[in-house]
């Protein structure tokens, strides 16, 4: 005679549409703080591409040149005479390096003549932003 349990086993299953739901608030939640991460000082503009090193500095001045000559530090609008005297208040206690990101339209002209007036206000070191490839 064989006796019947009083409880029938079943195997567990693993349940899979919570684990993609936490899966998903996990993946957004990692977006959104990498994009909170990054420094966004510059307007956009079309760099140009080549190989650069990653940068060095913790929050670095940026200046920004569009393709029709108008120019920003840290998104605060500049002209060729100002450049020097606000960039002189900016960097006061910090590293004297400034990161130029001029579009790839812009005059070469108007990208020497702002990088001269960073020089007379002080700037030692320029670093040129661009594109990785």
């Amino acid at each position: 005679m064989k006796l019947k349990r009083g409880r029938d086993y079943r195997r567990g299953r693993i349940e899979i549409i919570p684990m993609i739901d936490v899966m998903f608030f996990l993946l957004v939640t990692f977006m959104l703080a990498s994009l909170a991460m990054q420094s966004l000082n510059s307007f956009t503009v079309n760099l140009p591409k080549g190989q650069a090193e990653a940068l060095k500095h913790k929050e670095p001045v940026t200046l920004t040149i569009t393709q029709d000559k108008k120019l920003f530090l840290d998104k605060t609008p500049v002209t060729i005479d100002t450049l020097a005297v606000t960039l002189k208040g900016m960097l006061q206690g910090q590293d004297q390096g400034l990161v130029v990101a001029a579009d790839t339209a812009a005059p070469e002209g108007a990208v020497v003549q702002a990088m001269l007036a960073a020089r007379r206000a002080g700037v030692e070191h320029f670093q040129i932003a661009v594109k990785r490839e």
